[in-house]
């Protein structure tokens, strides 16, 4: 038997046996269909191949991957190992010290519930005290309540503002299990892979056990101890206001959209309890929908995916547009500009805005009791964070991607990654949130409206005082992890000399860890003109992800437009010479 003939009957018999064990009709029922395809149709082996190449890892953002059947997609059998390995390490670490207590959430994605439901009822099985939300929710009230019940993790069932047909499985650790600044914070290694390796020994699937029932479902809306209620009051303290901050905000009107996910109703109520009572919904976009029909993509950042937002902004005259990624830990701001109209503000924008709001918050005590002043945001994020920090004299910290990382840091009172992930309350949130997020950055914009400025005022002030910090993305989507690999291995064989014009002065491989950062897979190159480019695959998605900021300086409010369109061409040639000089 020739080698590639015997590779495809072990294939074949993986995916049979899969298919035998499966609990889920649908897939099983899927994937014999696409056994019986394979044997005589390349597409299909191909297809089937990929589905067994797994299994899934823990990535910048927990597990995620399309739903289907074998171990490379999201599904109950993926699911089931997965809870019952995060299940043996709580057990292990609490070794027979106390009982555990886990916390479950999910959103409206496909199969969100059942795999919430499945995960409860074998963390119970296995001994391990367990809340399962009552409804979907965001995932910022699943992560306030790994710290707010006081558990050792958190599991929250969402695959954020990925394509409909995904789904994924993010893990939190708090409690006993925590001993460090990580509390209640997303997992990082080494217990990524401690969790992997006992997922691996989770043994066959029918020794798996799943209880029918011994789980406490949290309080729902209207009962004493309503979850959704606690953490309102939780966030809406942030922004506490006199008679006259409150009609401040009144003056301020908002068009807020949920992009078809769970946010809606959370963030509506908490615009209403704070004194935004101006707020207009893009009806479209406003009941959890899994299959996003009125957007091609459910991400905030995607062209189109807040048009409709910004056609009702217009039609109403509005202040400011929030518009919340489907699991709402995501915040997109856009705002009317008198130069070009209403658009979209950077991640790096709202996040140099919130980080002066938070600045001002802290210099006048409003912080909680004891809590150090520390900013931190991601190495691929703007370094304009790093000069309001200095100038507000707060210590700052670089983080690597993803807020795993961002909320680890020790002392942490605010941080944020590009990608329009910001926390504004570590202490409630140790991860981002979207709507304490834009709750502060409503309350920003009303006391600048009743002051006749504006967001983009703020900006302008902050690009006099410590340049204008333009950023831009490049994505280069790829077939395979080698093609990953390859670019990768490329770009360190061979540095550019220069990047639009400026000498690379500085090339830091990140691969051997740096400046007290774990090591990761990253390039920067840095040039004589300031201009910064990184390079590094992405953790969620098959691409490879190119960050890009240029620092222009800035002599007056006159040079301002002048200044703006200098940065602009220079982002242009940065962005033409990495695709082209670092051979993407």
């Amino acid at each position: 038997m020739n080698p590639a003939s015997a590779q495809s009957d072990v294939l074949l018999a993986r995916a049979e046996a899969w298919a035998a064990e499966d609990p889920d009709p649908a897939t099983a029922a899927e994937l014999t269909a696409l056994v019986a395809a394979a044997k005589d149709d390349a597409g299909s082996r191909e297809e089937l191949a990929d589905r067994f190449s797994g299994p899934l890892a823990f990535g910048t953002a927990g597990l995620r991957a399309a739903l289907g059947a074998g171990p490379n997609r999201m599904n109950r059998v993926v699911v089931r190992h997965t809870a019952a390995g995060v299940a043996r390490y709580l057990l292990d670490i609490a070794a027979g010290a106390y009982t555990p207590r886990a916390v479950v959430g999910f959103d409206a994605r496909y199969n969100s519930d059942v795999f919430a439901q499945e995960t409860a009822a074998i963390f119970t099985a296995a001994g391990i005290e367990t809340f399962l939300m009552p409804s979907l929710l965001p995932t910022p009230v699943l992560a306030w309540a790994v710290l707010a019940l006081q558990c050792e993790a958190g599991v929250m069932v969402t695959a954020s503002h990925n394509p409909p047909q995904d789904n994924g499985y993010k893990v939190y650790l708090g409690g006993r299990a925590v001993t460090d600044a990580g509390q209640g914070a997303q997992i990082v290694a080494p217990m990524d892979v401690d969790i992997a390796e006992r997922i691996a020994a989770s043994g066959p699937l029918p020794g798996i056990k799943l209880a029918h029932g011994g789980w406490t479902i949290l309080p729902s809306a209207g009962e004493p101890g309503d979850v959704q209620a606690r953490y309102l009051q939780a966030i809406t303290s942030l922004v506490p206001a006199d008679e006259t901050e409150m009609a401040t905000r009144s003056a301020l009107r908002i068009v807020l959209t949920p992009m078809h996910g769970v946010g809606g109703d959370t963030m509506s109520r908490a615009f209403t309890a704070t004194g935004f009572t101006d707020v207009r919904l893009v009806a479209e976009q406003a009941e959890p929908d899994p299959d996003f029909p009125t957007v091609a993509f459910p991400n905030p950042e995607e062209p189109g995916a807040i048009d409709l937002a910004l056609d009702l902004a217009r039609e109403a005259d509005a202040d400011l547009v929030i518009a919340n990624d489907p699991d709402a830990d995501r915040c997109a701001a856009a705002v009317n500009d008198p130069a070009t109209g209403w658009r979209m503000l950077s991640g790096d924008e709202v996040g140099a805005l919130l980080g002066i709001h938070v600045a001002r918050r802290l210099s006048q005590g409003n912080a909680p009791s004891g809590a150090a002043s520390v900013f931190a945001n991601s190495i691929v994020s703007s370094r304009l964070l790093s000069r309001i920090a200095a100038d507000a004299g707060i210590a700052y910290g670089a983080t690597l991607t993803g807020f795993k990382w961002i909320s680890r840091v020790p002392g942490l009172s605010f941080g944020y990654e590009e990608a329009l992930g910001y926390c504004v309350a570590p202490e409630l949130v140790r991860d981002k949130d979207g709507m304490s997020a834009a709750l502060l950055l409503a309350e920003f914009a009303a006391r600048l409206k009743a002051s006749s400025r504006t967001l983009l005022d703020e900006l302008d002030e902050l690009a006099l005082k410590h340049g204008l910090h333009a950023t831009d993305q490049l994505s280069v989507r790829v077939s395979s992890l080698e093609e990953l690999e390859a670019l990768m291995a490329r770009l360190r064989a061979q540095s550019p000399a220069s990047l639009a014009g400026s000498t690379v002065t500085t090339v830091t491989d990140l691969a051997a860890g740096t400046d007290g950062l774990p090591p990761t897979d990253a390039m920067v190159y840095t040039t004589g003109d300031d201009t910064r480019v990184i390079v590094r695959p992405s953790g969620t998605e098959p691409k490879l992800k190119c960050y890009l900021e240029v620092i222009e300086a800035v002599t007056s409010a006159e040079d301002l437009p002048a200044a703006r369109e200098r940065a602009r061409k220079r982002l242009s040639a940065v962005r033409a010479e990495t695709g082209t000089t670092l051979g993407l």
